[in-house]
């Protein structure tokens, strides 16, 4: 990754070490070797952004929209197109990569992984503030550094830890703030109808009919010996 600030992001930091995943950064003023990032984002320019011109803008109702259509247009086009130096689709090659067995995240680890948490020190009187909320804490944790761990939606449900274990819930007093200032949930967009040929909506729309269908995430784990003759 480069540096910048959604890279860098205490959030995005911790779920990486939840998940047990190694986060490498450029080093700053040293563009060797971002070539292929910055090819990609050419390719993104020539192929997607190229569709969107006066009247498809003025069509696209919000940034949950545009994100739809490039995955779209990522999963449909870009993943499944064999590259010009490899002699493969990015798919494919990214499949092969992969370890076998392939290590998945427990439910539990993924919930953990997309918690964020902030350090306060505990009041005297046993009480901790966050983002203008303040809760009530177990009196024997008074003037202790703690962890506080919660759904940046939620902010009226925070879990309390000292040194890594867990020291109960914090008991909300003063509530004046629901949700994180940088948790911005993502407006769904409402369907709109077209006419003639509209190359994003087509990818949509084939994006759409595979998602359908589904992924079964199992079927590329290899199945135990016990499991095949049952």
């Amino acid at each position: 990754m480069d540096n910048g600030s959604a890279f860098v992001d205490t959030w995005l930091l911790r779920a990486c070490a939840t998940l047990g995943i190694k986060l490498v950064h450029s080093t700053p003023h040293r563009p060797e070797g971002r070539g292929k990032i910055e090819r990609l984002f050419r390719t993104v320019r020539d192929q997607f952004l190229v569709e969107f011109d006066e009247a498809t803008c003025e069509r696209i109702e919000g940034l949950g929209e545009m994100n739809r259509l490039f995955n779209a247009w990522v999963e449909t086009v870009y993943h499944r197109s064999v590259h010009s130096e490899t002699g493969q689709a990015p798919i494919e090659r990214w499949l092969a990569g992969l370890p076998s067995p392939l290590p998945l995240p427990s439910a539990a680890q993924l919930h953990e992984a997309f918690l964020w948490s902030e350090v306060r020190t505990v009041t005297k009187t046993a009480t901790v503030s966050l983002h203008g909320n303040t809760y009530q804490v177990d009196p024997a944790l008074a003037q202790v550094k703690v962890e506080l761990v919660f759904d940046p939606f939620d902010l009226t449900d925070i879990e309390v830890r000292h040194r890594g274990r867990a020291m109960g819930k914090a008991v909300a007093f003063r509530i004046d703030r629901h949700s994180h200032p940088k948790a911005k949930p993502e407006l769904l967009a409402q369907p709109r109808s077209d006419s003639g040929i509209d190359y994003l909506k087509l990818l949509d729309q084939a994006h759409g009919q595979a998602l359908a269908t589904g992924l079964n995430y199992a079927s590329l784990m290899p199945v135990p010996l016990d499991q095949e003759e049952l």
